[in-house]
Protein backbone atom coordinates (compact mmCIF):
# COMPACT_ATOMS: atom_id res chain seq x y z
CA UNK A 1 0.00 0.00 0.00
CA UNK A 2 1.13 2.93 -1.18
CA UNK A 3 -0.76 5.50 0.67
CA UNK A 4 -0.29 8.18 3.44
CA UNK A 5 -1.51 7.84 6.67
CA UNK A 6 -4.68 9.13 7.05
CA UNK A 7 -5.52 8.76 10.53
CA UNK A 8 -8.23 7.18 12.24
CA UNK A 9 -11.14 10.02 11.50
CA UNK A 10 -11.88 11.54 7.72
CA UNK A 11 -13.75 14.59 6.82
CA UNK A 12 -16.21 13.76 4.27
CA UNK A 13 -17.05 17.13 2.15
CA UNK A 14 -20.22 16.21 0.56
CA UNK A 15 -22.29 17.43 3.25
CA UNK A 16 -20.32 21.53 2.35
CA UNK A 17 -21.27 20.43 -0.79
CA UNK A 18 -24.89 21.85 0.11
CA UNK A 19 -26.19 17.78 0.30
CA UNK A 20 -29.78 17.76 0.68
CA UNK A 21 -29.87 21.46 1.85
CA UNK A 22 -27.84 24.65 1.37
CA UNK A 23 -25.22 25.59 4.32
CA UNK A 24 -24.08 29.09 4.46
CA UNK A 25 -20.34 29.71 3.24
CA UNK A 26 -19.75 30.36 6.83
CA UNK A 27 -21.14 27.92 8.03
CA UNK A 28 -19.20 25.50 5.96
CA UNK A 29 -15.91 26.77 6.39
CA UNK A 30 -16.07 26.49 10.19
CA UNK A 31 -17.46 23.12 10.09
CA UNK A 32 -14.01 22.05 7.90
CA UNK A 33 -11.82 24.49 10.42
CA UNK A 34 -13.81 22.35 13.20
CA UNK A 35 -12.08 19.40 11.40
CA UNK A 36 -8.51 20.72 11.68
CA UNK A 37 -8.81 21.98 15.49
CA UNK A 38 -10.12 18.27 16.33
CA UNK A 39 -6.78 16.77 14.84
CA UNK A 40 -8.61 15.52 11.40
CA UNK A 41 -5.97 15.64 8.58
CA UNK A 42 -7.59 13.66 5.99
CA UNK A 43 -10.13 15.58 3.95
CA UNK A 44 -12.03 13.76 1.07
CA UNK A 45 -13.98 15.61 -1.68
CA UNK A 46 -15.32 15.02 -5.27
CA UNK A 47 -16.15 17.44 -8.29
CA UNK A 48 -19.77 16.25 -8.28
CA UNK A 49 -19.85 17.45 -4.45
CA UNK A 50 -22.20 20.15 -5.07
CA UNK A 51 -20.98 20.56 -8.59
CA UNK A 52 -17.29 21.67 -7.43
CA UNK A 53 -18.92 23.68 -4.27
CA UNK A 54 -17.61 20.89 -1.93
CA UNK A 55 -13.50 21.31 -3.46
CA UNK A 56 -14.27 25.37 -3.31
CA UNK A 57 -15.12 25.34 -0.08
CA UNK A 58 -12.70 23.12 1.23
CA UNK A 59 -9.89 24.46 -0.65
CA UNK A 60 -10.58 28.01 1.14
CA UNK A 61 -9.67 26.29 4.38
CA UNK A 62 -7.03 23.96 3.34
CA UNK A 63 -4.66 26.47 1.80
CA UNK A 64 -3.81 28.45 4.26
CA UNK A 65 -2.75 25.24 5.94
CA UNK A 66 0.92 24.02 5.61
CA UNK A 67 0.15 21.52 3.16
CA UNK A 68 2.78 18.36 4.31
CA UNK A 69 0.44 18.44 7.25
CA UNK A 70 -3.02 17.07 5.90
CA UNK A 71 -4.20 14.60 3.43
CA UNK A 72 -6.53 15.32 0.41
CA UNK A 73 -8.23 13.12 -2.04
CA UNK A 74 -10.52 13.74 -4.64
CA UNK A 75 -12.24 11.85 -7.56
CA UNK A 76 -12.61 11.54 -10.91
CA UNK A 77 -14.99 10.05 -13.78
CA UNK A 78 -17.08 12.95 -13.88
CA UNK A 79 -16.15 15.66 -15.12
CA UNK A 80 -17.88 18.75 -15.00
CA UNK A 81 -19.20 21.11 -17.95
CA UNK A 82 -20.81 24.51 -18.23
CA UNK A 83 -24.08 24.11 -18.57
CA UNK A 84 -26.34 27.40 -18.84
CA UNK A 85 -28.91 26.23 -17.19
CA UNK A 86 -31.14 28.97 -14.65
CA UNK A 87 -32.72 25.87 -12.72
CA UNK A 88 -31.09 23.80 -9.64
CA UNK A 89 -29.17 20.79 -9.17
CA UNK A 90 -31.25 17.19 -9.67
CA UNK A 91 -28.73 15.06 -7.79
CA UNK A 92 -29.14 15.61 -4.51
CA UNK A 93 -27.84 19.25 -3.92
CA UNK A 94 -28.90 22.68 -3.21
CA UNK A 95 -27.05 24.47 -5.62
CA UNK A 96 -27.44 26.19 -8.87
CA UNK A 97 -27.09 24.23 -12.34
CA UNK A 98 -24.43 26.09 -13.61
CA UNK A 99 -22.99 22.91 -14.70
CA UNK A 100 -23.23 19.19 -15.75
CA UNK A 101 -21.67 16.41 -14.84
CA UNK A 102 -20.11 14.10 -17.65
CA UNK A 103 -19.02 10.64 -17.51
CA UNK A 104 -15.43 10.44 -18.42
CA UNK A 105 -13.22 7.39 -17.63
CA UNK A 106 -10.53 8.21 -20.12
CA UNK A 107 -6.75 8.76 -19.68
CA UNK A 108 -7.61 12.53 -21.15
CA UNK A 109 -10.71 13.13 -19.02
CA UNK A 110 -9.21 12.20 -15.95
CA UNK A 111 -6.43 13.76 -16.44
CA UNK A 112 -8.52 17.51 -17.02
CA UNK A 113 -10.62 16.14 -14.29
CA UNK A 114 -7.37 16.56 -12.05
CA UNK A 115 -6.48 20.12 -13.16
CA UNK A 116 -9.84 21.43 -12.82
CA UNK A 117 -10.27 19.93 -9.39
CA UNK A 118 -6.90 21.43 -8.46
CA UNK A 119 -8.22 24.87 -9.48
CA UNK A 120 -11.36 24.82 -8.02
CA UNK A 121 -9.16 23.92 -4.62
CA UNK A 122 -6.14 26.20 -5.02
CA UNK A 123 -3.82 23.74 -4.46
CA UNK A 124 -0.72 22.32 -6.26
CA UNK A 125 -1.51 18.68 -5.82
CA UNK A 126 -3.89 16.07 -4.52
CA UNK A 127 -2.64 13.05 -2.78
CA UNK A 128 -4.76 10.73 -3.53
CA UNK A 129 -7.32 10.27 -6.44
CA UNK A 130 -10.48 7.82 -6.59
CA UNK A 131 -12.41 6.44 -9.88
CA UNK A 132 -15.71 7.82 -8.70
CA UNK A 133 -19.03 4.96 -8.97
CA UNK A 134 -17.78 3.02 -11.66
CA UNK A 135 -20.49 0.52 -11.32
CA UNK A 136 -23.30 3.71 -11.56
CA UNK A 137 -21.91 4.10 -14.96
CA UNK A 138 -19.78 1.18 -16.84
CA UNK A 139 -17.87 -0.73 -14.44
CA UNK A 140 -15.97 -2.67 -17.19
CA UNK A 141 -14.75 0.29 -18.60
CA UNK A 142 -13.65 1.76 -15.07
CA UNK A 143 -11.86 -1.35 -15.10
CA UNK A 144 -10.02 -1.47 -18.49
CA UNK A 145 -9.59 2.49 -19.06
CA UNK A 146 -10.45 4.64 -15.89
CA UNK A 147 -8.04 2.43 -13.36
CA UNK A 148 -5.43 2.08 -15.91
CA UNK A 149 -4.90 5.87 -16.16
CA UNK A 150 -4.46 6.26 -12.21
CA UNK A 151 -1.66 3.95 -12.02
CA UNK A 152 -0.03 6.20 -14.71
CA UNK A 153 -0.51 9.41 -12.48
CA UNK A 154 1.01 7.36 -9.40
CA UNK A 155 3.80 5.93 -11.85
CA UNK A 156 4.27 9.97 -12.76
CA UNK A 157 4.39 11.43 -9.08
CA UNK A 158 0.80 13.32 -9.93
CA UNK A 159 -1.01 11.62 -7.02
CA UNK A 160 0.85 9.29 -4.27
CA UNK A 161 -2.03 6.84 -4.12
CA UNK A 162 -5.07 5.89 -6.20
CA UNK A 163 -8.50 3.95 -5.22
CA UNK A 164 -12.14 3.27 -6.05
CA UNK A 165 -14.78 5.21 -4.38
CA UNK A 166 -18.30 2.85 -4.27
CA UNK A 167 -21.33 1.77 -2.86
CA UNK A 168 -21.06 -1.59 -4.18
CA UNK A 169 -19.35 -4.15 -2.39
CA UNK A 170 -19.47 -6.61 -5.80
CA UNK A 171 -18.05 -4.19 -7.59
CA UNK A 172 -15.51 -2.95 -5.31
CA UNK A 173 -14.05 -6.72 -5.37
CA UNK A 174 -13.73 -6.36 -9.08
CA UNK A 175 -11.81 -3.41 -8.75
CA UNK A 176 -9.68 -4.25 -6.20
CA UNK A 177 -8.81 -7.79 -8.05
CA UNK A 178 -8.35 -6.00 -11.37
CA UNK A 179 -5.73 -3.33 -10.56
CA UNK A 180 -2.71 -2.45 -8.09
CA UNK A 181 -5.07 -0.17 -5.74
CA UNK A 182 -3.35 1.67 -2.44
CA UNK A 183 -6.79 2.65 -1.28
CA UNK A 184 -10.83 1.56 -1.72
CA UNK A 185 -13.34 3.97 -0.40
CA UNK A 186 -16.36 1.57 0.57
CA UNK A 187 -19.70 3.34 1.50
CA UNK A 188 -22.21 1.58 3.88
CA UNK A 189 -21.20 -1.71 3.18
CA UNK A 190 -18.82 -2.55 6.29
CA UNK A 191 -21.00 -1.16 9.33
CA UNK A 192 -22.24 -2.48 12.50
CA UNK A 193 -25.39 -3.12 11.07
CA UNK A 194 -24.55 -4.85 7.53
CA UNK A 195 -20.93 -6.86 6.07
CA UNK A 196 -20.74 -8.06 2.89
CA UNK A 197 -21.43 -10.92 1.41
CA UNK A 198 -17.73 -11.38 -0.66
CA UNK A 199 -14.73 -11.56 0.52
CA UNK A 200 -13.89 -7.91 0.03
CA UNK A 201 -12.07 -6.84 2.97
CA UNK A 202 -9.66 -10.28 3.34
CA UNK A 203 -8.70 -9.79 -0.23
CA UNK A 204 -7.89 -6.06 0.59
CA UNK A 205 -5.60 -7.36 3.06
CA UNK A 206 -3.77 -10.05 0.72
CA UNK A 207 -3.60 -7.25 -2.09
CA UNK A 208 -2.69 -4.33 0.55
CA UNK A 209 -5.27 -2.33 -0.46
CA UNK A 210 -6.37 -0.25 2.94
CA UNK A 211 -10.02 0.46 2.98
CA UNK A 212 -11.59 4.05 3.64
CA UNK A 213 -14.84 3.28 5.14
CA UNK A 214 -17.54 5.95 5.04
CA UNK A 215 -21.43 6.43 5.25
CA UNK A 216 -20.45 3.72 9.05
CA UNK A 217 -24.43 5.49 9.95
CA UNK A 218 -26.11 3.96 7.20
CA UNK A 219 -27.96 7.01 5.82
CA UNK A 220 -28.92 8.14 9.38
CA UNK A 221 -30.05 5.06 10.70
CA UNK A 222 -27.32 4.41 13.18
CA UNK A 223 -26.45 7.72 13.78
CA UNK A 224 -28.70 8.84 17.10
CA UNK A 225 -28.56 6.94 20.31
CA UNK A 226 -32.55 5.90 19.98
CA UNK A 227 -33.36 4.67 16.38
CA UNK A 228 -36.28 6.83 15.54
CA UNK A 229 -39.47 5.35 13.26
CA UNK A 230 -38.63 8.17 10.32
CA UNK A 231 -35.31 6.97 10.12
CA UNK A 232 -33.90 6.41 6.78
CA UNK A 233 -31.58 4.00 5.54
CA UNK A 234 -29.94 3.18 1.57
CA UNK A 235 -30.97 7.27 1.56
CA UNK A 236 -35.01 5.91 1.81
CA UNK A 237 -36.94 5.29 4.53
CA UNK A 238 -35.92 2.49 6.85
CA UNK A 239 -38.09 -0.44 6.34
CA UNK A 240 -39.65 -2.40 9.28
CA UNK A 241 -37.38 -5.18 9.69
CA UNK A 242 -34.52 -2.84 9.32
CA UNK A 243 -35.39 -0.52 12.40
CA UNK A 244 -35.59 -3.47 14.26
CA UNK A 245 -32.00 -4.63 13.77
CA UNK A 246 -31.10 -1.36 14.01
CA UNK A 247 -33.05 -0.89 17.85
CA UNK A 248 -31.46 -4.41 19.03
CA UNK A 249 -27.91 -2.99 18.63
CA UNK A 250 -28.79 0.12 20.10
CA UNK A 251 -30.23 -1.78 23.06
CA UNK A 252 -27.02 -3.95 23.46
CA UNK A 253 -24.90 -0.84 23.44
CA UNK A 254 -26.75 0.63 26.36
CA UNK A 255 -26.00 -2.30 28.65
CA UNK A 256 -22.52 -0.99 28.13
CA UNK A 257 -23.39 3.01 28.49
CA UNK A 258 -22.33 3.08 25.17
CA UNK A 259 -24.45 5.22 22.27
CA UNK A 260 -25.40 3.53 19.10
CA UNK A 261 -23.27 6.20 16.98
CA UNK A 262 -19.82 5.79 18.69
CA UNK A 263 -20.04 1.90 18.25
CA UNK A 264 -21.12 2.46 14.33
CA UNK A 265 -18.06 4.88 14.06
CA UNK A 266 -15.56 2.84 15.65
CA UNK A 267 -16.56 -0.57 14.32
CA UNK A 268 -15.14 -0.69 11.12
CA UNK A 269 -11.75 -0.07 12.42
CA UNK A 270 -11.56 -3.50 14.11
CA UNK A 271 -10.81 -5.10 10.93
CA UNK A 272 -7.33 -5.28 9.69
CA UNK A 273 -8.61 -4.18 6.34
CA UNK A 274 -10.01 -0.55 7.44
CA UNK A 275 -7.14 2.27 7.40
CA UNK A 276 -9.65 5.21 8.32
CA UNK A 277 -13.19 5.67 9.00
CA UNK A 278 -14.58 8.93 6.94
CA UNK A 279 -17.79 11.13 8.49
CA UNK A 280 -19.82 14.06 6.60
CA UNK A 281 -20.60 17.18 8.60
CA UNK A 282 -22.76 20.06 8.38
CA UNK A 283 -21.55 22.10 11.35
CA UNK A 284 -18.71 22.61 13.94
CA UNK A 285 -20.94 20.72 16.71
CA UNK A 286 -21.33 17.16 14.20
CA UNK A 287 -17.46 17.48 13.60
CA UNK A 288 -16.50 17.41 17.68
CA UNK A 289 -19.19 15.18 18.54
CA UNK A 290 -17.43 12.36 15.61
CA UNK A 291 -13.92 12.97 16.89
CA UNK A 292 -14.77 12.37 20.75
CA UNK A 293 -16.93 9.34 19.88
CA UNK A 294 -14.11 8.01 17.88
CA UNK A 295 -11.46 8.70 20.83
CA UNK A 296 -14.06 7.16 23.76
CA UNK A 297 -13.02 3.94 24.99
CA UNK A 298 -15.23 0.78 24.49
CA UNK A 299 -14.89 -2.51 26.65
CA UNK A 300 -14.22 -5.66 24.58
CA UNK A 301 -17.17 -7.49 25.83
CA UNK A 302 -19.49 -4.81 23.90
CA UNK A 303 -17.97 -6.25 20.84
CA UNK A 304 -18.30 -10.10 21.81
CA UNK A 305 -21.88 -9.24 22.88
CA UNK A 306 -22.39 -7.32 19.48
CA UNK A 307 -20.79 -10.25 17.47
CA UNK A 308 -23.30 -12.52 19.66
CA UNK A 309 -26.29 -10.47 18.33
CA UNK A 310 -25.05 -10.54 15.13
CA UNK A 311 -24.57 -14.48 14.95
CA UNK A 312 -27.69 -14.86 16.56
CA UNK A 313 -29.31 -13.36 13.64
CA UNK A 314 -27.66 -15.36 11.39
CA UNK A 315 -26.10 -12.24 9.87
Amino acid sequence: MNAPDLGKLGFGGAGIGNLYRALPDGEALATVLAAWDAGIRYFDTAPHYGLGLSEQRLGAVLRDKPREEFVISTKVGRRLEPNGSEGRDSEGFDVPATSRRVWDFSEAGIRRSIEESLERLGLSHVDIAYLHDPDVHDLQAGIEHGLPALEKLRSEGLVTAIGVGTNSAEAALECVEAADLDLLMLAGRYTLLEQPDVPLLDRCVERRTGVVNVGVFNSGLLARPDVPDDAHYNYDQAPPEVLERARALASVCRDFGVELPTAALQFPLRHPAVVNVTAGATSPEQVTTNAARMDEPLPEELWEALEGLRKGAGQ
